[in-house]
């Protein structure tokens, strides 16, 4: 029997964002240099925004790029006669050719933009004296170069052939930023069809580079290459390198002791002594060491109060050119061009709207913030309390999800030093007393206990458990185990000191 075609229907929900509100959460989640980015470009594509922060540019250019922009966008051309209203944003009864009631509505929104940025706390222009600092700063930051440029410039300058010189870097394209060689010699002949042995032996010569253990293509080689480069061929520290490694990893030094004929004690402080060599040489050159924050929120103390202000000297002071008003003065101005600057009007309004609402979000979030932990900001992280997004949420006014990307990759500089803002959101277990207790202030406890412990005879996570239950903590032994893990630190069988 054969089957025939069906039509149905079904009826479903979807939530479908606009581009505004998808504009408006992209603001809100973006820190405040991806802001700035965000904001810079949108000032070359709408003539109607300029930056007060930097020096304007002439009506010239400005009316130049709008009409250059409209011939681009070639909107199409609205009924004769209807027009916008760029303050209502509602469509008005009045005729377009009204240049002067046109005129009069845009200008009226532009003194009142003005008016608003002239009572907010935005910074005023920067004087010259202060352009020149900033811009000597600039100049005076230097590209970092990549660990691969360098080992490039290494291999220029090796005594290499001009037949190795390409393999050479062709190694040097397979190492990673940590410094490790991610392919074999093996891998790398089957791809390339050069002989293993001519690459391995190329390779000694890439090893030889700076910084020492490049190009090895594990840890204990990594290890291994940086005792040789200081000649330290015959140490203790080689020697368990070599033939002991897995027990090295396991901190089984009487295993050690009883193979090398020497003391756990000893075989212990050789231990330490291979830990300060660096397992990830090519992290100097890294370019992830190049990190810097930038704090959004400001906490500072007055007197017995907390106060909190947003950093805002890395935001563009935008508002509504005025250079348009003579363009829509011209008689000749076409309708066209008309419609353009009414809808780069629209657009430049509810960036700044967006950008102004993003601010104070942030603020309001951040002063929720403070006020439940006063007791962090004078005591410190012991004092943590525990605090979930909903509940800032629900003082604020707003949805969870708002506040997950307010606060999401923004920094606050506290009178403890500077923090993520998803620091403040954690978890807690409860006291004896009925109060809560965050995890995170569990963690600097639980860390204090192991760091003031006989190294002899180290705590275990029973021990740990008692010793915080002492202290009116009711925690599970997996709990401890668990936060333990979280700090990076071993089992108490492998934190013994020999």
């Amino acid at each position: 029997m054969s089957q025939g075609l069906h039509l149905s229907q079904r009826m479903s929900q979807q939530m479908v964002l606009s581009p505004q509100l998808q504009q408006s959460l992209a603001l809100l989640k973006a820190p405040v240099m991806e802001l700035r980015a965000l904001v810079e470009q949108e000032l070359e594509q709408n003539p109607m925004l300029e930056d007060t922060s930097i020096t304007e540019v002439t009506a010239e250019e400005r009316e130049q790029r709008t009409e250059e922009a409209a011939a681009q966008a070639d909107p199409a051309e609205p009924p004769a006669d209807v027009q916008f209203d760029p303050a209502t944003e509602k469509p008005s009864e009045e005729p377009v050719d009204q240049f002067d009631q046109e005129l009069q509505r845009i200008l009226q929104l532009d003194q009142e933009w003005r008016d608003h940025y002239a009572g907010s706390n935005l910074p005023s222009r920067n004087t010259p004296e202060d352009e020149e600092r900033r811009q000597h700063m600039f100049d005076s930051l230097v590209s970092p170069t990549s660990l691969q440029e360098d080992l490039l410039d290494q291999v220029r300058n090796a005594d290499l052939s001009d037949a190795d010189r390409p393999i050479a870097e062709m190694i040097v394209g397979n190492i990673d930023d940590h410094g490790y060689l991610q392919s074999g010699t093996n891998e790398l002949a089957f791809a390339t069809g050069i002989a293993a042995d001519r690459i391995e032996s190329v390779l000694r010569v890439v090893q030889t580079f700076q910084p020492a253990g490049v190009g090895a293509r594990n840890l204990r080689e990594c290890l291994l290459l940086q005792l040789e480069r200081i000649g330290k061929t015959d140490c203790l520290e080689y020697k368990i390198l070599r033939d002991d490694f897995d027990a090295l990893g396991k901190r089984r030094f009487p295993d050690i002791a009883r193979h090398l004929g020497i003391t756990a004690a000893e075989a212990q402080k050789a231990a330490e002594r291979i830990a300060r060599l660096n397992p990830r040489p090519g992290r100097e050159l890294s370019p992830d060491d190049n990190r810097y924050v930038v704090p959004e929120v400001l906490v500072t103390r007055s007197g017995d109060e907390f106060v909190v202000t947003t950093n805002n000297d890395h935001l563009p002071h935008l508002r509504i050119s005025n250079t348009y008003k003579d363009l829509l003065g011209q008689a000749e101005t076409t309708p066209e061009v008309r419609e353009y600057i009414r809808e780069k009007i629209r657009a430049g309004k509810f960036l700044i709207k967006s950008i102004h609402q993003r601010q104070d979000t942030i603020t309001r979030i951040a002063q929720e913030i403070v006020k439940r932990q006063r007791d962090f900001m004078e005591h410190g992280v012991a004092q943590l309390k525990p605090m979930t997004m909903v509940q800032v949420a629900e003082v604020v006014g707003v949805h969870e999800t708002t506040v997950s990307r307010a606060v999401s990759g923004k920094y606050v500089q506290t009178p403890q030093g500077v923090f993520e803002m998803k620091y403040f959101f954690t978890s807690g277990l409860m006291t004896s007393s009925g109060e809560s207790m965050s995890n995170t202030s569990v963690k600097t406890m639980l860390s204090d206990l192991i760091a003031a412990e006989d190294k002899a005879r180290p705590l275990s996570d029973e021990d740990l458990v008692s010793r915080l239950n002492a202290q009116g903590i009711e925690i599970a032994r997996r709990t401890v185990a668990k936060y333990r893990a979280e700090l990076n630190v071993l089992p108490s069988h492998l934190r013994k000191s020999y």
